[in-house]
């Protein structure tokens, strides 16, 4: 019986339990091996991913993603061919397609028995429903959070709603339970072997070949970003050693590369967040028994990542789009479709957003604290709803999440779970004169300031004005004080 893993979300071999129990031959019945003891070795292994472009598009995947994602497919199909497995790359639709295409590959190959690793949004549950109800038998593993999803509940068994206590329940948690880890396997003379025996016999299977690997769906280098080896080997160990203990005091200015940049890979599950709590912790064992350390910060970043992916899991209506404070569904957004694209583009006359929204746009990432400030702008400011931002952000980052995406614009929209209040509003010119105030940041994406002084760097328009430049620079859509007051009004009538 030949057996198959279902690449989804989890390009690695590091921390995989479904490429680790297609490896252990865990599926195989004890009659199986009565029968026939060499079943296990016997058996083809296939590795199976299906790239769908239209539910792609669907979903908002942003083209430096998808090429992100295929580059590391092309080194995964090679790491997975060293442990003896073969790596199928086949093309459907959207994920109906999908189901139909995964049966097809199973009964063309006798496959019985398939497994992967879960992912939770809505769409793709009910898919791997359709999966089973076509009669695989599909075995589904949970990788893609440090704390088990469903183990961080309140004393009255339920998720919490704010995000401090949640953090509280998760440490002692990890301090019972520990991290659970696992090792990526190791290649063998026996498993190489074995995938040249495998490969030999595809001439007698109707196996489809894929090499190269091509997808039908727009892509954006993102050659700039290292593949994982070479982030495993090089990137995360410097960060570790030379930046993690600074990261509280670099993390929010974004002219410095202060932050781990590590979110790409594990969007595409190139990386695994337990394996990288798995490192810290083996490294400063006290970052989970004083808040005070100087590496929990960082820590504290994955576990508000393990939080929204707790909180979607609890709460799959916030896949459908609702608030998770209900009361703000009712909200009349002003949705100036202008001044979304002013937005957009960069042209806010506000220098921090429009900087921020330029390195979006040429890098297809944006610092996180930036994130906040345009966030912000968008739904305060011009009070558009948050909705259009999540969908543009995930048309464009690289490191783009559904629940961190979801929940970082619900919180700056004061719509989500332990969200900013509706009356905080950020003040973009005093954020900018906070965390960029020689104007780095800002001169390297927005040139044609450049040579204004930093006392007006941040809000120009006076000094361009006096020079003669106005035309220099967008003028600003909205005045802060006024869009404030405009703001705290909207959130009240709700």
């Amino acid at each position: 019986m030949s057996s198959l893993y279902w690449i989804r979300r989890d390009v690695r071999l590091a921390d995989n339990p479904a490429l680790l129990s297609l490896l252990n031959d865990k599926h195989l019945l004890p009659s199986d091996l009565e029968n026939k003891p060499q079943a296990a070795n016997d058996a083809p292994k296939y590795a199976l991913f299906i790239s769908t472009p239209q539910q792609w598009q669907q979903h908002h995947l942003a083209p430096i993603k998808a090429d992100l994602l295929h580059r590391h497919l092309e080194l995964f199909a090679t790491q997975l061919a060293e442990i003896g497995i073969h790596f199928i790359h086949l093309q459907a639709n959207d994920f109906s397609d999908q189901v139909e295409r995964l049966v097809e590959f199973c009964q063309a190959n006798n496959i019985q028995h398939l497994v992967a690793n879960r992912e939770p949004e809505r769409n793709e549950i009910e898919r791997d429903q359709q999966v089973i109800e076509a009669g695989l038998d599909l075995q589904l593993f949970d990788c893609d959070t440090i704390a088990p999803l469903g183990k961080i509940l309140n004393q009255q068994g339920e998720m919490f709603k704010v995000f401090t206590p949640f953090k509280k329940a998760w440490v002692n948690y990890i301090r019972e339970v520990g991290v659970q880890y696992r090792d990526p396997p190791q290649s063998t003379p026996t498993s190489r072997s074995s995938h040249k025996k495998a490969s030999l016999d595809q001439s007698q299977k109707s196996v489809p070949q894929s090499e190269p690997i091509l997808f039908d769906y727009p892509r954006v280098d993102s050659s700039h970003w290292p593949l994982i080896d070479d982030v495993q080997a090089q990137v995360i160990p410097d960060f570790l050693a030379n930046k993690v203990a600074d990261y509280s005091q670099q993390r929010d200015i974004p002219s410095v590369k202060g932050t781990s940049c590590l979110s790409p890979y594990l969007a595409i599950g190139a990386l695994s967040a337990r394996q990288l709590a798995a490192q810290l912790i083996q490294r400063d064992p006290q970052v989970l028994y004083h808040s005070e350390h100087p590496s929990f910060a960082w820590l504290n970043e994955l576990i508000w990542r393990d939080f929204y992916k707790h909180l979607l899991h609890h709460h799959p209506r916030l896949i459908t789009g609702e608030c998770f404070q209900t009361k703000y569904n009712r909200l009349m957004w002003r949705n100036d479709n202008a001044d979304f694209q002013a937005w957009c583009e960069g042209k806010t006359g506000y220098p921090i957003v429009d900087a921020a929204m330029r390195q979006l746009r040429q890098t297809g990432w944006m610092h996180n604290r930036l994130r906040m400030i345009v966030g912000s702008f968008l739904t305060k400011h011009l009070l558009i709803d948050w909705h259009w931002g999540e969908h543009f952000f995930m048309s464009q980052l690289i490191d783009g999440d559904f629940s961190a995406n979801n929940g970082g614009w619900q919180w700056v929209a004061s719509t989500g779970c332990d969200a900013q209040p509706y009356f905080r509003v950020f003040n973009p010119i005093l954020q900018s004169q906070r965390f960029d105030p020689n104007g780095d940041f800002i001169r390297k994406y927005l040139p044609e300031l450049k040579n204004v002084p930093n006392k007006q760097l941040h809000f120009p328009h006076d000094y361009l004005s006096k020079q003669g430049k106005s035309e220099q620079y967008w003028p600003p859509l909205v005045e802060h004080k006024f869009a404030r007051q405009r703001a705290i009004n909207f959130f009240k009538q709700s």
